[in-house]
């Protein structure tokens, strides 16, 4: 209702919440930078490790990018040498995107880095009440998936 003030002495998550994304995605970009990754590399590594490879269109799909934004993403990585791009046996016309062995080694250090960044930000919580937080924050967004999906999901924003 309108002009009704609110119970001050609730307990309010929001604020607390995007300090803490804030905090998160500061740490996390410090700490890939040297890598010479960004997030939205990493999450294009991350699903493309974990599919073994997938052709350029459904890349695009997964991550809900549009063909020409793929293409810019797909010709960093390439140029960094982390990924290929060949032509599909089956239809010359498609284009095939696998994770290299430098891409493999890359993700793997950033993997490392960004779980070290994770426990210094999480730094005031016990390893049991990181855990907690983890399975409350899963709930809360109603995530089935893994972290992948959710890093997918900020890369989109």
């Amino acid at each position: 209702m309108p002009g009704t003030a609110l119970d001050q002495s609730e307990h309010r998550c929001g604020a607390l919440l995007e300090h803490l994304a804030r905090r998160m995605r500061l740490r996390s970009e410090s700490v890939l930078a040297p890598l010479g990754l960004r997030p939205r590399h990493l999450v294009a590594l991350t699903v493309l490790r974990d599919s073994g490879g997938s052709t350029q269109q459904a890349l695009a799909g997964t991550l809900e990018m549009d063909g020409t934004n793929l293409v810019g993403l797909l010709n960093e990585l390439e140029a960094a040498g982390l990924v290929e791009r060949r032509r599909c046996l089956d239809d010359r016309r498609r284009h095939a995107v696998v994770l290299t062995p430098t891409g493999a080694e890359r993700l793997g250090e950033a993997e490392c880095a960004l779980a070290t960044a994770e426990a210094e930000v999480l730094s005031g919580l016990a390893p049991a009440e990181r855990e907690t937080l983890y399975d409350l924050l899963k709930r809360a967004t109603g995530a089935a998936g893994t972290c992948a999906d959710a890093l997918k999901d900020d890369a989109d924003r």
